[in-house]
């Protein structure tokens, strides 16, 4: 079974100076080294086929995390109506719990100060592949405007980031839609459940929002009311654009007038607050008795 985590770019891109190798030279040696590692793989899925059973049910049980229901979906404005679907994150435990599947993304050239990546997903055991060719300059935009990209770091987690969405297309074409329908419900009923009081998880999502720059203001236009009036639907769908935010599906002026925050005195008695996971942390002010 050939399993690949999302993070894993093909990139073999670095310049060899004392064997003369050439980037594109390298990303030809790592495809080939790729083609006997997919042809091996193969051999094995057809040996030891997936347990359709046994795989459905290990993704029921991974969306009963509370940890991976929260990251389930993004959301994106479309056509005066929002569109929410499964996340990256989701596709990946997809992908990872039915077993017999390669995906990932492959730099097939880099010249001219691009990269020609394909993201895809292929199941092993039927055979059944999608594919997606795109092109990634190597500029990121910047506040003082497009700034060119020469570390290997920098192009490598630019190729990564544009490449995600393309991937999840590819992974989310391969599953079963009804397994893809199954776990977003087995996601929402694990948020719905055993949850703390809704006041604490708004506070918390409040938090979250302004350690990237989002105010409550900002929140209260986007819904149409105040925070205090939020129900589950509200914080769901702000849970899934806070998500989209995060994972490069998009940026806060799709959703947002964007204001400055006025500047917070920190005091002494601050704690920290986690969303999400460990990685994303915020500052917020203890109550004053």
């Amino acid at each position: 079974m050939n399993k690949q985590n999302s993070n894993e770019l093909l990139n073999m891109n670095v310049s060899n100076s004392a064997t003369g190798s050439t980037p594109n030279a390298m990303i030809s040696t790592e495809q080939s080294r790729k083609a006997a590692e997919v042809q091996a793989a193969m051999a094995v899925a057809k040996r030891f086929p997936r347990d359709q059973n046994i795989a459905f049910r290990n993704i029921m049980e991974s969306c009963k995390r509370k940890t991976l229901a929260e990251k389930a979906t993004y959301a994106y404005p479309r056509g005066g109506g929002m569109v929410i679907g499964p996340s990256i994150r989701l596709a990946e435990v997809l992908a990872q719990n039915w077993g017999n599947m390669d995906f990932g993304l492959l730099e097939l050239d880099r010249s001219g100060g691009e990269s020609s990546v394909m993201a895809y997903c292929w199941d092993m055991e039927t055979n059944v592949k999608r594919t997606t060719v795109f092109q990634v300059r190597h500029i990121r935009d910047t506040k003082q405007g497009p700034k060119k990209l020469t570390d290997e770091r920098d192009i490598y987690e630019l190729v990564a980031n544009m490449g995600a969405r393309r991937m999840r297309a590819c992974i989310l074409n391969v599953i079963p839609a009804d397994i893809v329908e199954e776990a977003l419900r087995q996601c929402t009923l694990t948020l719905s459940k055993g949850l703390e009081p809704i006041a604490d998880r708004c506070r918390k999502m409040v938090n979250a929002f302004t350690s990237i720059s989002v105010s409550i203001q900002m929140l209260e236009e986007y819904l149409g009311y105040k925070l205090d009036a939020i129900d589950e639907d509200g914080l769901n769908q702000l849970r899934s654009i806070f998500t989209s935010i995060k994972d490069g599906e998009s940026n806060r002026e799709t959703y947002f007038t964007i204001r400055s925050l006025p500047e917070k005195k920190r005091d002494e008695d601050d704690d920290n607050v986690v969303f999400d996971d460990e990685k994303t942390k915020t500052k917020t002010r203890k109550a004053k008795s």
